[in-house]
């Protein structure tokens, strides 16, 4: 029982572990192999709680554990991909700006994340799920760093902050 129990919990830790290698990889200036990690983490995040809820072994613990990995691997990674890969560094006097947004979208995210936890919905939820919108921004990364592509993921940052956090209702599939 003890083993059942706990795999759902057992995929949640990867969701976290390739996350945080998605950060690690960062330092390595490896973009590519940390886009792969948040790509890898979103296929797991995909299937912990269908199997938690076939398995019968759903738990208030489980809910929030999911939600702390997906703010890592979806929110906080992402983020520092975007942050490194399109060099807002090198943004001049628009870097303040730009951490301003990539910040906006780690807290629209969190609170995403956050409000899911608290509502009691029924097949469905409201706004962008935060693992779409880093897998979004994952699967973005892996265009060549132009200029241009700097100024879309600004815009993109802003786009999925704001339709994380919107109040429109998406039916589960």
């Amino acid at each position: 029982m003890m083993l059942k129990k706990n795999n759902p919990n057992a995929l949640t830790y990867a969701n976290l572990s390739f996350g945080f290698l998605s950060i690690l990889e960062l330092f390595n200036k490896e973009y590519i192999l940390s886009a792969v990690f948040i790509l890898i983490a979103a296929f797991i995040d995909r299937y912990d709680g269908k199997i938690a809820r076939y398995l019968q072994v759903t738990s208030d613990i489980g809910k929030e554990l999911d939600s702390l990995a997906d703010l890592v691997s979806f929110g906080v990674a992402p983020a520092l991909l975007i942050f490194h890969k399109f060099t807002y560094s090198e943004l001049g006097s628009l870097k303040l700006f730009g951490i301003g947004i990539l910040l906006l979208y780690v807290i629209s995210g969190s609170y995403r994340l956050g409000r899911y936890n608290t509502a009691h919905y029924s097949n469905g939820f409201q706004g962008v799920p935060i693992t779409i919108a880093g897998t979004a921004l994952a699967l973005y990364s892996l265009l060549p760093n132009r200029p241009i592509n700097l100024l879309i993921s600004v815009f993109i940052l802003f786009i999925f902050s704001t339709l994380m956090i919107a109040k429109f209702r998406i039916k589960k599939i």
